[in-house]
């Protein structure tokens, strides 16, 4: 059912804090709503969240059988109690995780990591020694608001997550570090609104990147816009593929 409301604070162009509690229709609904998308053309990657390495296991397995692509663990959600980021912030369980995960299905495995830890490069480390095809960096920070009239936070559950352009630094610095020591591809998430801030990750080390906040302010044209403004881009800088920027800005220079 996820949180009471209010669940959703934003901050005009700079963010939205939230605390949804991970509402969605259930496993047993998702087939249904994975099908529309899919006779529409999309191509689907399924995330999943759960309380423990079997629970993650068993729905994978379902989600899999719907014909998603791939599938995105969600070991970072900053407020939910017993999951996400309690969960992704363990090394050990991240890697218990994903390897029951690697198990249970066939299709590829990413990993969403946590920037709410000390060392985030060390949960990509430990998704990707148990399996893990992919990592996605970063989820939202943990974040609160509080009501100055009211003297209580402004929403339900008190701390939410922090998502948008003010974290965009923070992501960058994630995948950064997570670059330096894995091997897997990276996916950049966090404050994507231009053409630069995806160049800006791939220079970090993604190779592909999410946009979340931006799509709740511009609606999915946003899409369109960031690939046509893209390849304007990557034009006027007289790069002919974006693979020849992924780490390029790394001090070695060397991109893979």
């Amino acid at each position: 059912m996820g949180y009471p409301n209010p669940t959703i604070e934003t901050y005009g162009q700079w963010g939205m804090l939230n605390a949804m509690g991970l509402p969605n229709p259930g496993i047993e609904e998702y087939p249904q709503e994975i099908a529309v998308a899919r006779d529409a053309g999309a191509t689907v990657i399924g995330s999943i969240f759960g309380a423990d390495a079997e629970e993650f296991a068993a729905l994978a397995a379902r989600m899999e059988s719907t014909g998603v692509a791939a599938l995105e663990l969600n070991l970072s959600c900053p407020h939910a109690k017993g999951l996400g980021s309690e969960i992704g912030q363990d090394p050990d369980q991240v890697r218990a995780v994903v390897r029951a995960v690697k198990r249970a299905v066939k299709i590829p495995v990413i990993a969403k990591i946590t920037p709410n830890h000390y060392d985030p490069a060390s949960l990509a480390v430990a998704a990707e020694s148990a399996g893990a095809d992919a990592v996605s960096a970063i989820n939202t920070v943990r974040a609160l608001a509080i009501d100055v009239r009211l003297r209580r936070p402004v929403l339900a559950n008190g701390l939410g997550g922090l998502s948008g352009p003010a974290i965009k630094p923070v992501g960058l610095a994630c995948v950064w570090q997570i670059f330096e020591r894995v091997k897997i591809p990276i996916v950049g998430v966090g404050g994507i609104q231009r053409a630069d801030d995806v160049i800006e990750y791939v220079l970090a080390g993604a190779r592909a990147v999410e946009v979340g906040t931006a799509v709740a302010f511009e609606g999915i044209g946003i899409f369109t816009r960031l690939a046509k403004e893209l390849e304007e881009r990557l034009n006027s800088l007289k790069v002919s593929r974006v693979e020849e920027l992924v780490g390029a800005a790394h001090p070695s220079g060397v991109s893979r």
